[in-house]
């Protein structure tokens, strides 16, 4: 752990001290592309994003009720830690608060999710409807009003209602098409006057894959080769519905937009030259963002999906295909229900095919798809052991959904890099590289004529990271989880995302330059604060550890020393900043 502290400090350094080189830009080669210095369109909406589980805490109070994610953290070994999202950034309780800190940042607009059991403790609106979770919704989002930040609202953040995973089954029943409709409605009813952009669902690829076929996300369950289709089949209908709802009743008062946001991962050929290889890549993503997004488009699961699921489906001995039917009027009720497509991108993967085993015992979502996932090691990877930096992938799934989907408006929805460190640094210049070449290589998808109209940065806040708790930090702000109160540090990011949003784009290399600079002071002194604030708490642990006789000799290590030891490297790391920062002017 003590290791972990020293690497990271140095890890600042080298961030610090490295150059990068710009290389020209060549569509037909896997290179990182040269820097494109301009700005975006006029009206191009800037905003950052949360979700419910993630940041509000108070998962008990005011008559809320359980989800789905409330009783899976509550097991034993099922996140890091043990820990939960009971209180996480306490955000139910800080509206004023959070939105001063998006009011400094220039937002745009800013991407939240609305919790079911929250407004409907068991998912049923007969059974009750809880006034004050209405009442929380309306003062953020009039909140976010007063402050010209336009209120971006996800209805399902993986959150279902307890009740309704233990009585029907969850995704897996087609009951949820009409419970979810009706709590849609219950929202466009009561928010609908001043919410103008919805998204059904955020990411329905991890709710089908890793909720109904891993089992690594709530609700826990592992129904290989078949959960994860299910699922997917009954989220895409609900969607639908969801859309004719807004459409056939709200659309001519309220005037909104109804999207679904889709993850997308971008999948480049190992080779090439490889007919296999070219083909393996599309086929990836295909079964991640073309798995939702073809259905919503054009009325059907992409045909290499029920072409592969169907072969290997025979060859198991099945009758019919694990990869679900849509009639011939569900095609036509499904097609055409986006207003704009969300995007959630972070990464990219080399693809090359791979021949996999059709046994039934065998049988996943995983094998279906026949590919094999590579990585180049000279990619940063600071965080989540899946999130790579490839800002060139950002380009080229951009334009992808540009040709596949009819160059559709879209919005990002989410986009951003993780930390994973014991220590606290708030001088984030990783993420400031990142943001940095993924929103420029965005630009030239502008450029390349994509309708790009906003772009949401991942995340606001630190936050509860779901299977992973709170050991990788994905926010703009700090927040200190070791503290009641909960309170929020800005990083060097805030400062440079900040620019970039009051420059609308990149005006020249010696203005962003200066930006990546000034960045770096203000964190020096942000992260001089928090290691003081630091100080006083390892104090106050040493106090409550020596009137606490049965304290193990690791708490002691755990509480005491490595807080120490990182607050040391805390200052050690800003001193040393400042002293290069002089050096270079």
């Amino acid at each position: 752990m003590l290791r972990s502290c020293v690497f990271t400090v140095c890890y600042v350094f080298m961030l610090v001290l490295r150059l990068s080189a710009a290389e020209d830009f060549d569509w037909t080669k896997n290179d990182h592309s040269s820097f494109y210095y301009g700005t975006f369109p006029t009206g191009f909406s800037w905003g950052a994003g949360s979700s419910a589980y993630q940041t509000e805490g108070a998962w008990d109070k005011d008559g809320k009720g359980l989800s789905i994610w409330d009783v899976f953290s509550h097991k034993k070994g099922r996140i890091q830690h043990n820990e939960t999202g009971d209180s996480s950034c306490e955000g139910y309780y800080k509206v004023k608060d959070d939105v001063s800190l998006m009011k400094e940042l220039k937002l745009n607009h800013y991407r939240f999710s609305i919790s079911w059991p929250r407004i409907m403790p068991t998912g049923v609106k007969s059974d009750h409807v809880n006034e004050k979770g209405i009442q929380y919704y309306d003062d953020l989002i009039d909140h976010l009003l007063d402050n010209q930040i336009t209120p971006i609202v996800t209805l399902y953040h993986w959150d279902l209602p307890q009740v309704l995973q233990e009585k029907y089954g969850g995704w897996q029943n087609i009951s949820m098409v009409n419970y979810f409709n009706e709590f849609a409605n219950l929202c466009f009813e009561r928010f609908g006057n001043r919410v103008k952009h919805w998204i059904t669902f955020n990411n329905p690829w991890s709710v089908a894959v890793e909720g109904y076929e891993t089992g690594e996300h709530a609700p826990g369950v592992r129904l290989s080769g078949t959960g994860a289709y299910r699922a997917a089949h009954h989220i895409i209908k609900a969607h639908a519905k969801v859309w004719h709802t807004y459409d056939t009743q709200w659309r001519t008062k309220q005037r909104g937009l109804v999207g679904i946001s889709l993850a997308g991962d971008w999948g480049e050929p190992v080779d090439l030259s490889s007919q296999k290889d070219i083909e393996a890549a599309e086929r990836y993503v295909q079964f991640y963002l073309g798995w939702f997004a073809t259905p919503i488009f054009h009325g059907d699961y992409p045909q290499v999906m029920k072409d592969f699921i169907g072969r290997k489906s025979v060859q198991q001995g099945l009758g019919t295909s694990r990869l679900p039917a849509f009639s011939p009027q569900e095609k036509s009720y499904i097609k055409g229900t986006c207003d704009f497509l969300g995007v959630g991108h972070f990464t990219t993967r080399y693809i090359t095919h791979k021949n996999n085993p059709s046994g039934r015992a065998s049988s996943s979502y995983f094998t279906d798809r026949d590919v094999a996932e590579l990585v180049d090691p000279r990619w940063p990877d600071p965080g989540s052991e899946w999130l790579y930096a490839v800002p060139w992938g950002f380009r080229r799934l951009l334009n992808f959904v540009k040709t596949q989907y009819g160059n559709p408006i879209i919005y990002v929805t989410e986009n951003g890099v993780s930390e994973k460190m014991l220590c606290t640094e708030l001088c984030d210049e990783w993420r400031i590289q990142y943001y940095k070449d993924y929103i420029n290589e965005m630009l030239k998808a502008i450029k390349d004529g994509v309708s790009v109209k906003g772009y949401t940065a991942w995340s606001l806040l630190d936050k509860f990271e779901w299977d992973e708790g709170y050991s990788e930090r994905f926010g703009l702000f700090y927040v200190d989880f070791r503290n009641k109160n909960k309170p929020r540090y800005p990083k060097a990011s805030v400062q440079f995302y900040k620019r970039i949003i009051s420059s609308n784009g990149f005006p020249n290399q010696r203005e962003v330059e200066n930006w990546r600079r000034k960045a770096v002071e203000t964190c020096s002194s942000s992260n001089q604060l928090l290691a003081a604030e630091e100080q006083r708490s390892t104090a106050a642990n040493i106090l409550r550890l020596i009137h606490d006789p049965l304290t193990s000799h690791m708490e002691m290590v755990t509480e005491i020393v490595v807080p120490t030891v990182c607050t040391l490297s805390i200052l050690l790391s800003a001193i040393f900043l400042m002293f290069l920062l002089r050096r270079r002017n």
